[in-house]
C-alpha cells in the first residue's frame, strides 16, 4: 500500500507539474499575441502621426511658397498708381507712356 501511494503521489506531482508547464506556455503564448498587437497598434499609431506630420508640411509648403500677390495684380496695381499720378499732373503724358512700357516690358 506504502508503494501505491507513493506511486501515486508521484503521478499527482507529475500531472501537476504538466499542467503548470502548459498553463505557463498558455499565458506566454497570451502575452506573446498581446505584444504583438500592442506593437502593430504603435505602429498604426506612428504610421498615422507620419502622414499628418508629411501633411502638415505639405500645407506650410504651399501656403510659404504662395506669393502674397501674384505679378499680373502687382503690375496692375502699379500701372493703377500711375494713372492716377498721370491724371493728377504729377507726371506728362511722355512720362506716362514711358513708366508704362518699361512696366510692360515693351
Amino acid at each position: 500500500m506504502a508503494r501505491t501511494a507513493v506511486i501515486a503521489g508521484t503521478a499527482t506531482a507529475v500531472s501537476g507539474g504538466m499542467q503548470g508547464r502548459q498553463q505557463a506556455r498558455a499565458q506566454a503564448s497570451a502575452n506573446q499575441q498581446a505584444a504583438a498587437q500592442q506593437a502593430t497598434q504603435s505602429h498604426a499609431d506612428i504610421d498615422q502621426m507620419q502622414q499628418q506630420v508629411a501633411q502638415l508640411q505639405t500645407e506650410q509648403a504651399a501656403t510659404a511658397a504662395a506669393p502674397s500677390t501674384t505679378p499680373q495684380d502687382d503690375m496692375l496695381t502699379q500701372l493703377a498708381k500711375l494713372g492716377q499720378m498721370n491724371q493728377a499732373g504729377l507726371i506728362d503724358d511722355a512720362e506716362f507712356a514711358a513708366a508704362k512700357a518699361k512696366l510692360l516690358g515693351i
